[in-house]
């Protein structure tokens, strides 16, 4: 039978050194000599889950606890396992990181996916997340402190499985919270049935900002919204939140600098480049946001990402991250999108499930992503599960972007700008207009064939946007 070996205190002579227990119950051992204190000494399996002082016979992954007690040689089992809230690695070039604050305290339930605490980073300031549930039973770093990932920061009892009873919380001291800023509320929209006059270029950053025009004034001829507009606007909300600690847009280029040069000495890179005839989608796009709600348009980059998650599933090989010395393919595609941020500098976080998500909710999510990223809210989840990254350099001109592949990723997938150019349809030349598609890869993992297969594929999607 297995046996498992449990720790008691003070050692003396005579008495218990420990308890093994088998099929048959309990055996007490006995010390021979004078030991001193005892620490807790083996059991039959190692675990992830933190390590704790009491004595155990679960063989489940994470191992539960007893509650000490001095006398009964038997002991209850606690209701819940512990677990660590670790620093966590947001990116490949991230070795540090600093603890801003907390966001909960010692007695706190959190439930999976909270925000628990505040990290500042090279990419700014980041909402860290837990990823189990229960109570959190320490915090063992404190607000200010600098430590490198992995490291403990907090530990938290896990809520109980069904049919276990609930252990009694710990006593905990009250702390003060921080107050927290009332958010304003949104600004007066314009009398009903009054026309209002936006430029093609102020409602194309407003989709991208998520600001309603309607709700803009405007300053241009005829009290027209111009881009000025409704960038001030998007200030203006901006400034009305609680203020985020500013990203140091050398140190962070510093970072980039040295992810990429790390990529280019590791990566075997291939590149691949295709183009593409968008005449179908951008008079799809047109035709369909005739039919939608100003803040609930599409932009033509929501496409371009669906488009790329959908050909995934084709080539599942370009989806997943390097560990070590092979390949983790991912079930779940999470796409990274790079985005500019306005004091300098580049995130690419991830929009996360894209190819099970319909345009409507991807262009949510979309603009809630970009916002959150130039004011400083970006999640860890974001940071930390990119399986691909998309980068888009068209409303600079730029016709074509042979992206650097960010690790541990295994491709970087770039768009340029649409533009008109002569095309041979059915034989004929006409204007067509034309956007040029790059891939980047790992060559450990990919080659050429199967790069090619996954450009094809993003193509054939475009020419049936509506499907997407």
């Amino acid at each position: 039978p297995e046996l498992y070996i449990a720790a008691l205190g003070t050692l003396k002579h005579g008495s218990v050194f420990c308890p093994l227990f088998s099929a048959f119950g309990p055996e007490p051992i006995r010390a021979r000599m004078m030991i001193g204190h005892a620490r807790v000494l083996v059991t039959t399996e190692v675990s992830a889950a933190r390590k704790c002082p009491c004595r155990t016979r679960d063989t489940s992954r994470r191992r539960r606890c007893r509650n000490r007690r001095p006398s009964p040689p038997r002991r209850a089992l606690c209701s819940a396992a512990m677990a660590d809230f670790l620093m966590p690695i947001l990116g490949a070039d991230m070795t540090a990181g600093t603890l801003v604050a907390w966001r909960k305290r010692v007695g706190d339930h959190v439930s999976r996916g909270d925000v628990i605490a505040e990290v500042e980073t090279d990419k700014g300031l980041i909402d860290v997340e837990v990823f189990v549930g229960g109570a959190i039973e320490r915090l063992l770093v404190e607000a200010g402190a600098t430590v490198p990932t992995g490291t403990v920061l907090a530990t938290i009892r896990e809520d109980v499985v069904a049919g276990e009873a609930r252990a009694a919380p710990p006593p905990v001291i009250a702390e003060p919270r921080a107050a927290i800023a009332p958010v304003p509320p949104p600004r007066e929209a314009r009398p009903p049935g009054e026309r209002v006059r936006v430029s093609p270029l102020a409602r194309r950053v407003a989709a991208q900002l998520g600001i309603d025009p309607t709700t803009v004034r405007g300053t241009g001829p005829g009290d027209t919204v111009t881009r000025d507009d409704v960038e001030r606007a998007a200030a203006e909300r901006a400034a009305a939140v609680p203020d985020r600690i500013r990203v140091d847009a050398t140190r962070m280029r510093q970072t980039i600098g040295a992810a990429m040069a790390r990529s280019k000495r590791e990566i075997p890179h291939y590149y691949l480049a295709h183009t593409i005839d968008m005449h179908r989608a951008t008079a799809w796009l047109a035709a369909e946001n005739t039919r939608r709600p100003v803040t609930e348009r599409l932009l033509y980059g929501v496409l371009l990402i669906k488009a790329v998650a959908l050909a995934l599933r084709e080539v599942p090989e370009l989806n997943g991250v390097w560990r070590g010395d092979h390949a983790e393919p991912s079930a779940a595609i999470h796409v990274g999108v790079a985005i500019s941020l306005r004091g300098g500098g580049l995130v690419a976080p991830a929009l996360h499930d894209v190819d099970r998500r319909d345009l409507g909710d991807l262009m949510r999510a979309f603009r809630d992503l970009v916002q959150r990223a130039r004011g400083g809210g970006l999640r860890s989840s974001e940071l930390s599960d990119p399986t691909i990254t998309v980068t888009s350099l068209g409303e600079q001109g730029v016709e074509t972007v042979f992206g650097i592949v960010y690790p541990p990723q295994l491709a970087i997938v770039g768009f340029g700008k649409v533009v008109e150019r002569p095309w041979i349809v059915d034989g004929a030349v006409v204007a067509r207009p034309l956007v040029t598609v790059t891939l980047s890869a790992d060559h450990r993992v990919t080659d050429g064939h199967r790069g090619g297969l996954f450009l094809a594929a993003v193509e054939r999607l475009l020419q049936a946007p509506e499907r997407l």
